[in-house]
């Protein structure tokens, strides 16, 4: 079965850090361009960080220098390190997979909330 599963969501305190999972399994995801996105009630999906072939990332002006995303091949899982977090950020994050010729896959979100 085709799947990502989103991990590592939380409450945390402005200012603080969390490391979000996204665990793909019944696919390769280094054969796929890995996003994260992200929405925030009453708030459209936006895009927050890519890792794409050849480690090729781009980030969302507003995460620029806080968000981290990278990739482990040998546990076919895609991190999104996230510090120096703002209330701003609070949303459910999504990860999604996409490949030319190949329906787009998406996780079930994880939820991160911060606020003190």
């Amino acid at each position: 079965q085709v799947q990502l599963v989103e991990s590592g969501g939380d409450l945390v305190q402005p200012g603080g850090s969390l490391r979000l999972s996204c665990a793909a399994s019944g696919f390769t995801s280094s054969s796929y361009i890995m996003n994260w996105y992200r929405q925030a009630p009453g708030k459209e999906r936006e895009l927050v960080a890519r890792i794409g072939f050849g480690d090729i990332i781009t980030y969302a002006d507003s995460v620029k220098g806080r968000f981290t995303i990278s990739r482990d091949n040998t546990k076919n899982t895609v991190y999104l390190q996230m510090n120096s977090l703002k209330p701003e950020d609070t949303a459910v994050y999504y990860c999604k997979g996409v490949r030319w010729g190949r329906p787009d896959i998406w996780g079930q979100g994880t939820q991160v909330t911060v606020s003190s």
